[in-house]
């Protein structure tokens, strides 16, 4: 097997004909085809509180190394650049601006005004089951610290804070109506940086690649070697990593989002992170996890986090309004999986 180990910066790219894991609710999966002459790079880093991983494959010798480090380099810094704007929990991001401006109207980056009229759009689509103006209850859940069920008037002061109608843009400008809400990117914000780091790999010439940002993965082309990703959907609450299909994708996104990945349990009740605003609770419904195929990341991580706040039913009529819907892969709480749209399984 060919194998070459470059460094640069005291990182290390290794450069392998075969399969890079995916952390998450995918699994990508190596390829069925006959001869892998080609090369792939790929790095991992710790950012967006998860292990983002990109992975460029060279079947032509395009780039040398140090044009493929630079170019690594540049996407993380993306994702980098865009998470400070995003995160409502770094001080001076345009959220924690607008989060901690009182109700007045704060100036924020372009990237920021596009991502929050993408979670108005979910709003409306939804009926309001998704809003970014979650974050007070959101913050209030803190699955992974505290793991405890807040009290019901918590809640419900908490609860008051939500309706994504509230928040009004004025060209760069974004102002919340009520002082005390705060805004909540979470469910959508990976799916953007995908969007971008994808666009500028495609602008340096890039014609096959994988961008793995937790369960928010994009790919570029098909595989160094002309066959399609093979990207498995996990089983959901499986402890052995099995998957229910296997996807064959090209130039598309695929986003998972589940009830299961993050949560905790208490008095026998499983209490997980994909809140319902209109309740204030975690959502209820019969779909434990939904993993969308899209056009872009974005798309397909809020239409994949509707879905399990909506369930099957009302999905199958929301995700196919949305422009750039391709499929969809249900897996329902009776262990049954519902498929929407184009969804082509690896036989």
């Amino acid at each position: 097997m060919h194998r070459k180990i470059l460094t640069r910066q005291k990182r290390i790219f290794v450069l392998i004909p075969v399969l890079i894991p995916v952390l998450g609710l995918l699994f990508l999966l190596g390829s069925c085809a006959k001869s892998q002459a080609y090369e792939q790079v790929s790095e991992a880093r710790l950012l967006l509180d998860t292990v983002c991983t990109i992975t460029i494959h060279d079947s032509d010798g395009s780039f040398d190394a140090e044009a493929l480090a630079d170019i690594l380099d540049r996407a993380f810094e993306i994702c980098r650049e865009l998470e400070k704007l995003f995160s409502i929990t770094i001080e001076g991001s345009d959220i924690w601006r607008i989060n901690h401006a009182g109700g007045e109207p704060v100036e924020v980056d372009s990237h920021t005004i596009e991502v929050i009229k993408a979670g108005l759009e979910f709003g409306g689509l939804s009926g309001g089951m998704f809003d970014i103006t979650i974050g007070r209850l959101s913050r209030l859940w803190d699955f992974g610290s505290s793991n405890r069920v807040p009290k019901t008037s918590e809640i419900d002061e908490a609860q008051m804070t939500v309706d994504y109608r509230q928040l009004n843009i004025n060209g760069n400008f974004v102002q919340l109506d009520n002082a005390e809400a705060w805004i909540e990117l979470g469910a959508i914000a990976k799916g953007y940086i995908a969007d971008r780091i994808a666009e500028y790999l495609l602008e340096q010439g890039v014609t096959s690649a994988l961008i793995d940002l937790g369960r928010d993965i994009f790919t570029i082309g098909s595989r160094g070697d002309g066959s399609e990703w093979r990207i498995g959907v996990a089983k959901p609450f499986d402890s052995k990593n099995e998957y229910v299909g296997v996807l064959e994708i090209t130039e598309a996104s695929v986003v998972s989002s589940g009830i299961y990945e993050r949560g905790f349990e208490e008095a026998g009740v499983w209490y997980h992170h994909i809140l319902n605003p209109q309740t204030g609770m975690p959502a209820r419904s019969d779909v434990v996890s939904a993993t969308v195929i899209a056009k872009s990341a974005v798309v397909g991580e809020g239409l994949s986090t509707i879905a399990v706040l909506a369930g099957s039913e009302k999905a199958s009529e929301l995700l196919a309004q949305v422009p750039g819907f391709i499929g969809a892969v249900l897996v329902l709480e009776n262990e049954e999986v519902v498929t929407l749209g184009d969804v082509r399984f690896a036989g």
